[in-house]
C-alpha cells in the first residue's frame, strides 16, 4: 500500500508539473505563423500568451528583443518597421522554443464581407482556367478565417488557419475577387501581398461592427441591450433549438421514388405517368402550383462511342434547392443547397455507347424549385459535348405539408446579429498591422437599404478606430445588377443600397469599385470576379499607393442643373471623356417632375456632361440613372472603360 501511495503521489506530482509546464508554453495567435506576410513600413507587432511574468526572447532580422508576460498571461512586442522583402525567420524562446519560417514583409489587406468576397477561385475555374494554371505567385499569400460567431464575448484569437501561397492548387481556395486584386497590385508594385479573408455568406453589415461602432444607431444599440440579457438570449436560443425539427421535415421519408419496389433512379424503372418538362426552368412555371417537396426529372440521351470509356463531366447549371444526380442508376453527385454550380465528374466507363439515363431528384422546401435558366447544361467528354437542355420528364415523389405559423419563427443566429462576427472574426485581427481594407457586402441588407448610408460609414469609422492606424484605405465594391429586368422605371431596394454605397465616398480615403455591369440576373454570386478585383485594385492604387493621376473609377455623379425642360448632369472621374458604350444611345436615364413619377428620358453627351429630357416632362426636377435591381443596358462609361455609378438626384 505504501508503494502504491508513493507511486500515485509521484504520478500526481509529474502530472501537476506537466500541467504547469503546459500552461507556461508560449502560444502565438493563428495569424503569427509560418509563411505570414507582415506589413512593411509599419511597426511590427508580435503578441501571444504565456505564464505571468515569463521572460520571452525574440530574434528577428539580426536583432534581439526581450519582454515579460503581464499578470494576465498576455505579452506583446513592437519591432521596428522594415522594407519589403524576405523570406525571414523569427525565433521566439521562453520555456519552449518556436521558430516561424518563411516570413515576408509586404502589404497586408484585410478582406471582408459576405459570400461574394469569399467566393473561391474554385467556383470560377471554368471561367478563368488560364489564370488558375498560371497562378505561380509565392509572394501572394492568403489566410482564410473559418466562420465562427458569438454575441456574448470578444475572442482573443481566430479559429485554426494557415497562410498559403498562390499556386495552381492553393489558389482554388483564395477568394476570387481578392486574388484578382492582389495579382494586379503585385504586378504593378512588386511587393509581397498578404490577404486575410474574413467573410461569411449571407451576413449583414451590422454583424461586423463592434458595440462601440453601433452605439449611435439606435435600432442596433437596442438589440445589443436585449442580447446582453442572459435570460432573453437563452430563451431565443432554446426556441431556435426547438424549431430545428421542422427545418428537417419530413422526418419520415415517403418519397415514392425511393419507397416503391423499383427506385425511380434505377435503369429498370419504366417512366409511366411522367409529365413533360422543358429544362432549364422552374416547375412553378410549367404547370405545378405551390409545390414544395421532392420532384424527379429524367432524360434519355444517346452517347456516341467516342465519348465513352473515358472520364466525363456533367454540368447541370444551378438547381433550387438540393439535388441528387444519377447516371445509369449510379449516384454521381449531390449538392445540399441552391448556390453552388453543379459540376459533377463521371468516372470512365459510366457512360455507355447508345442510350444513357440521367435522373435528378430535387428537394425544395421554399420558393420556386427547378433549374436556373441561362446556365450551362451539358455533358462533356474528350472535347465532345451533348446539350442537356430541352425536353425532360418529371414526376412528383413527395409533397411537403404547408408551413404553419411555427415555421415563421426567425431562428437566432449569432452571425446575423449585431457584433456577432466582429467579436470573433475581426477583433482577433486588429493587433495585426495592415495596408488597407477590402469590403464586398450589401446583399443581406437590401431589405432595409436606407440604413446602409449610416451603417457603412459606421463600419469604416469603427474599424479605423480599432486598428489605430489613422484613415486606413478602405476600398469597397458597389453591388452589381441582379434579378429580373424591369422595362419601366421603378423603385428598387438594390438601387437604394447602391446609393448609400455611393454616398459613402464622402468618407475620406475611400474608393468604390462600380460593378453594375459585372452581375448576372439569375445568380447572386456572379462569376465575373476579375472586373471586381481589378477595379478594387484601381481604387487601392490611387488612395493607398498614391497614384493620384490614375483614373480609378467610372463617372461619379457630381451635380445637376435644370435648364428649361432639360437637366444637365456633371460628373467626376470622367477620365478622357464620357462615352455611351457600344456607340449606341445612352440608356437607363429616367426623369421626373414635382410628382416624382419617372419616365424614360432621352440623354446625350455634350461637353462631357449628360443632358437629360423627356417631352412628357416640361418642368423636370429629378433624374435617375441605372435605378433598378438589374439595369440592363446601362451604358454610360468613361473612355477608360469604367462604368458610371448608378445615382439619383432625388433627395426627398
Amino acid at each position: 500500500m505504501k508503494f502504491r501511495f508513493n507511486f500515485l503521489s509521484a504520478l500526481l506530482t509529474v502530472l501537476s508539473f506537466s500541467i504547469q509546464y503546459a500552461k507556461a508554453q508560449v502560444r502565438l495567435p493563428q495569424l503569427v505563423s509560418d509563411s505570414m506576410v507582415l506589413q512593411r513600413d509599419a511597426k511590427i507587432k508580435i503578441w501571444g500568451w504565456a505564464s505571468p511574468g515569463e521572460k520571452i526572447k525574440i530574434k528577428f532580422n539580426g536583432h534581439k528583443y526581450g519582454i515579460s508576460t503581464a499578470t494576465n498571461g498576455q505579452w506583446s512586442a513592437e519591432l521596428p518597421p522594415m522594407k519589403a522583402g524576405g523570406p525571414y525567420a523569427m525565433d521566439i524562446s521562453a520555456k519552449n522554443h518556436i521558430i516561424i519560417h518563411d516570413i515576408l514583409i509586404g502589404d497586408v489587406w484585410f478582406c471582408s464581407g459576405q459570400s461574394n468576397m469569399v467566393l473561391p477561385m474554385e467556383r470560377v475555374k471554368e471561367k478563368y482556367p488560364d489564370v488558375i494554371d498560371s497562378a505561380n505567385y509565392p509572394q501572394i499569400r492568403n489566410f482564410f478565417i473559418p466562420t465562427v460567431s458569438d454575441v456574448s464575448k470578444i475572442y482573443d484569437d481566430l479559429p485554426p488557419g494557415k497562410w498559403l501561397a498562390a499556386d495552381p492548387k492553393n489558389v482554388l481556395n483564395f477568394g476570387a475577387a481578392s486574388y484578382f486584386f492582389a495579382k494586379q497590385i503585385y504586378h504593378k508594385y512588386h511587393v509581397p501581398i498578404g490577404l486575410i479573408n474574413s467573410s461569411v455568406g449571407g451576413t449583414p453589415i451590422q454583424a461586423w461592427i463592434s458595440e462601440e461602432g453601433l452605439k449611435n444607431i439606435s435600432q442596433y444599440a437596442d438589440r445589443l441591450t436585449m442580447l446582453k440579457d442572459t435570460a432573453y438570449l437563452n430563451d431565443i436560443k432554446r426556441k431556435t433549438a426547438e424549431r430545428k425539427e421542422p427545418d428537417s421535415r419530413p422526418v419520415k421519408i415517403t418519397d415514392k421514388g425511393l419507397t416503391g419496389p423499383v427506385k425511380w433512379y434505377d435503369t429498370a424503372c419504366v417512366a409511366q405517368g411522367w409529365h413533360k418538362f422543358w429544362l432549364p426552368g422552374y416547375w412553378a412555371d410549367q404547370g405545378v402550383r405551390g409545390l414544395n417537396g421532392v420532384v424527379w426529372f429524367r432524360k434519355e440521351i444517346n452517347v456516341p462511342a467516342s465519348m465513352t470509356g473515358k472520364p466525363a463531366k456533367l454540368f447541370m447549371g444551378r438547381i433550387v434547392d438540393a439535388d441528387y444526380l444519377y447516371v445509369n442508376g449510379v449516384l454521381s453527385g449531390s449538392t445540399s443547397y441552391q448556390y453552388p454550380p453543379r459540376r459533377y465528374n463521371l468516372p470512365a466507363g459510366l457512360l455507355k455507347p447508345g442510350k444513357n439515363i440521367i435522373v435528378i431528384r430535387i428537394v425544395n422546401t421554399a420558393g420556386k424549385g427547378g433549374f436556373v435558366p441561362d446556365k450551362p447544361y451539358y455533358v462533356t467528354a474528350d472535347g465532345q459535348n451533348i446539350d442537356l437542355r430541352g425536353d425532360w420528364q418529371y414526376k412528383v415523389g413527395q409533397v411537403f405539408p404547408p408551413k404553419n405559423d411555427r415555421d415563421n419563427f426567425i431562428p437566432f443566429s449569432a452571425q446575423n446579429e449585431p457584433t456577432g462576427l466582429y467579436k470573433t472574426m475581426v477583433a482577433p485581427v486588429i493587433n495585426y498591422p495592415i495596408k488597407g481594407i477590402l469590403w464586398y457586402q450589401g446583399e443581406a441588407n437590401t431589405l432595409r437599404p436606407n440604413e446602409y448610408e449610416q451603417l457603412l460609414p459606421a463600419l469604416i469609422a469603427d474599424w479605423r478606430n480599432k486598428w489605430h492606424e489613422g484613415n486606413i484605405p478602405f476600398i469597397y465594391a458597389q453591388l452589381p445588377g441582379f434579378m429580373e429586368v424591369d422595362y419601366s422605371p421603378t423603385d428598387s431596394k438594390w438601387a437604394q443600397l447602391r446609393e448609400g454605397q455611393l454616398k459613402t465616398l464622402s468618407v475620406p480615403n475611400t474608393a468604390m469599385a462600380v460593378t453594375i455591369d459585372a452581375g448576372e440576373w439569375n445568380d447572386i454570386h456572379p462569376l465575373d470576379k476579375k472586373d471586381v478585383g481589378e477595379r478594387m485594385a484601381l481604387g487601392a492604387e490611387k488612395i493607398a499607393y498614391g497614384d493620384t493621376g490614375l483614373v480609378a473609377s467610372g463617372p461619379i455623379y457630381q451635380s445637376a442643373k435644370i435648364e428649361g425642360n432639360k437637366i444637365v448632369i456633371s460628373f467626376n472621374s470622367i477620365g478622357s471623356g464620357l462615352i455611351a458604350k457600344g456607340g449606341t444611345e445612352l440608356s437607363q436615364f429616367a426623369i421626373a417632375g414635382e410628382d416624382g413619377k419617372y419616365v424614360w428620358a432621352n440623354a446625350i453627351i455634350k461637353d462631357n456632361k449628360v443632358i437629360v429630357w423627356s417631352d412628357e416632362i416640361t418642368q423636370p426636377l429629378y433624374v435617375r440613372y441605372a435605378w433598378a435591381d438589374n439595369p440592363e443596358g446601362a451604358n454610360l462609361y468613361n473612355k477608360e472603360g469604367l462604368p458610371a455609378s448608378p445615382f439619383t438626384t432625388d433627395t426627398r
